[in-house]
């Protein structure tokens, strides 16, 4: 989506876009440099808080590797006996 860039260096982000990510007059967003690409990022007030439970999930990570380690080592017993 091409816009212009003013005398002033402003810009104006369509309306269809501020709408989708909750873009309101005097909400702060940031202008991050990647290389040659400039991206507008909104600024989460609390990035902690917002990223909370995003990881979180139904089984244990500790108990998927116990489970993971067992079969492994029973695989090796099964096919790598020496004998």
């Amino acid at each position: 989506m091409n816009v212009r860039l003013s005398r002033k260096g402003w810009i104006v982000i369509p309306a269809a876009l501020r709408k989708k990510y909750g873009l309101k007059p005097g909400k702060e967003v940031r202008v991050v440099d990647y290389g040659g690409v400039l991206s507008i990022v909104p600024v989460v007030p609390d990035p902690i808080r917002a990223g909370a439970g995003v990881l979180r999930g139904d089984d244990s990570l500790a108990q998927a590797m116990v489970e993971e380690h067992r079969r492994e080592r029973e695989h090796d017993e099964t096919n790598f006996r020496v004998g």
